[in-house]
């Protein structure tokens, strides 16, 4: 007979040997995923599809960054304005700094070197130095902020001030802002156009796209839309732009470039909301993921036909889907059920074109990662 030791030895040897024989299968790296109630970043090893640690933070997490070139991983938790460092070669909370009482979000610069966070209370535009943890400047805003967006290269900062129906536009190293772009609707999301020419506003309240030139702040044209431009996510080379939002189960594939203008509307399960696209402008076929939050899952759009080719279903209330740099997983973060749907982009399946599951679909594997799963940043290993 085995004694209690040798069993758990002999039992931990197994599962040891289990996880090496399929590190082949996965990703070389980690998913960080920020869990908002239960105040704490999962970190997901993505070799073994498992997760390696729950890294507990003071506060709830809604934005998640791992660094490209940095053993860095930073998590914002809005409700008390701090930003937490967690290192990825220990799994460890190393350092926080508070930077404000209310934040919003933040991003990366291209370079790496920043992280800008908008911040309501006080009203504030950050830049935080990553390497030295110290915060570089900071813009203060004239009315409450919504969300802002970089352009490519770093150098130009856009902030939407919501119900206050304007936006501004301003240099990163000057950080004059200049006058106020007035709109006449409430303005959600902004995000600049891959060549950094243009500016494309959310007008949740006209229901409208808003494309502004940025180098004279003008008005190029409004784009009236069939949905409630909530969500937005362009494809991997910045050739297309979709749209979904309250008023339609439907994308809105909208050409940016030259005249912009709407292309066509796609169905696209019910009440469609966040989506994610194929990473690498070289990925083929190109897809579309669609968050399906009412129904528990996922419509998967074929780019080029503008078409679905297959609905799976991932969980409950599935919000943020993330993709691994080599197209090959996909990460649904299903916020009612707290567990991530991963699916494998191999093994998508043409569906029926009454939108009816098909018997083999991508669902790799289901993963329970914590309480309400809002974010995710998968690093390389």
């Amino acid at each position: 007979m085995l004694s209690r030791r040798s069993f758990l030895s002999s039992t931990t040897a197994l599962t040891s040997f289990a996880c090496r024989s399929r590190k082949a299968s996965g990703y070389p790296g980690f998913a960080f995923i920020a869990n908002e109630d239960g105040e704490a970043v999962a970190a997901v090893d993505l070799n073994v599809f498992a997760v390696a640690r729950h890294i507990r933070l003071q506060g709830r997490p809604t934005g998640v960054i791992a660094h490209p070139r940095l053993p860095l991983v930073h998590a914002l938790t809005p409700e008390n304005g701090t930003l937490h460092e967690i290192r990825s070669d220990t799994l460890a909370f190393s350092r926080k700094i508070t930077l404000a009482s209310e934040a919003l979000s933040m991003q990366l610069s291209s370079d790496g070197a920043h992280l800008y966070i908008l911040c309501r209370q006080p009203r504030a535009l950050i830049r935080f130095a990553v390497e030295r943890f110290q915060v570089d400047w900071q813009v203060p805003l004239p009315a409450d902020p919504v969300d802002f967006d970089l352009d490519p290269e770093g150098g130009i900062a856009a902030v939407s001030y919501g119900s206050h129906a304007s936006l501004g536009i301003f240099e990163t190293i000057s950080r004059v802002a200049g006058p106020l772009i007035q709109a006449s609707g409430e303005i959600g999301a902004v995000r600049f156009r891959s060549d950094s020419r243009a500016l494309i506003a959310a007008n949740r309240g006209d229901r409208m796209l808003s494309v502004y030139q940025v180098s004279n702040r003008q008005l190029i044209v409004n784009l009236p839309l069939a949905v409630r431009p909530d969500h937005l996510c362009f494809k991997a080379d910045g050739g297309e732009l979709f749209v979904t939002g309250e008023g339609m189960d439907g994308v809105v594939v909208v050409s940016p470039f030259y005249t912009p203008q709407v292309s066509e509307t796609v169905l696209a399960g019910h009440a469609p909301g966040t989506m994610a696209s194929s990473v690498s402008r070289k990925a083929a076929p190109q897809y579309l993921f669609v968050a399906n939050p009412k129904s528990g899952d996922v419509s998967i759009l074929n780019i080029a036909k503008r078409q679905v080719i297959a609905v799976t279903a991932v969980g409950s209330e599935p919000g943020h889907i993330t993709i691994t740099p080599d197209d090959q997983y996909v990460l649904v973060l299903n916020q009612g059920s707290g567990d991530v749907a991963v699916m494998r982009t191999a093994n998508i399946t043409r569906a029926t074109t009454d939108f009816k599951r098909s018997r083999k679909g991508p669902l790799f594997m289901m993963i329970p990662v914590g309480s309400k799963p809002v974010n995710a940043s998968v690093m390389t290993i």
